[in-house]
């Protein structure tokens, strides 16, 4: 099992690095739905089967439905794939970079203090739907007004004149 967990983690960082590289964004949209199955396994490797459910289903199938049908509708086009691949020059990487070599830091810093010996729980599928609907009913509600938000938006964005 330690091994599909370090397989995954790969597959998850390398199509990670190519949503960012790619200029085509459908590749890219690709990439980013394998990276997300590729987290579904890391979940279920580490026994959140529930999560790794989750992940799948709502964030590799639904969301990932939405954006292709924004990309649709957006309609872009080599104007847009000449456009980003100016933006990616290796100067404009620094400030990321650094970025990201801080959360690296951070990252191995929380790693090191951890206490190994933490036996997991498990939580069954009542104890999270209860929470959703009760005390966070008002955050899911919220959520769901954004993604609604960004819907009507890029529909806006897309309308023709």
């Amino acid at each position: 099992m330690i091994i599909l967990f370090y397989l995954a983690a790969a597959v998850a960082i390398i199509a990670t690095v190519a949503v960012v590289l790619q200029t085509n964004i459908v590749h890219g949209l690709l990439y980013l739905i394998l990276s997300l199955l590729a987290v579904a396994v890391i979940f279920y490797v580490l026994g959140a089967p529930f999560a790794a459910v989750l992940e799948a289903i709502v964030y590799a199938g639904a969301i990932m439905v939405l954006f292709l049908f924004v990309i649709m509708m957006l309609n872009l086009g080599q104007h847009t794939q000449n456009q980003e691949r100016t933006w990616l020059t290796p100067r404009g990487w620094i400030g990321p970079s650094i970025m990201a070599a801080i959360l690296l830091g951070q990252l191995l810093n929380v790693i090191s203090g951890i206490d190994y010996e933490i036996v997991p729980t498990q939580v069954g599928v009542m104890q999270v739907s209860a929470l959703l609907f009760g005390p966070y009913v008002l955050a899911v509600e919220l959520a769901s007004i954004l993604l609604l938000a960004g819907l009507v938006a890029a529909y806006h964005l897309a309308k023709t004149k």
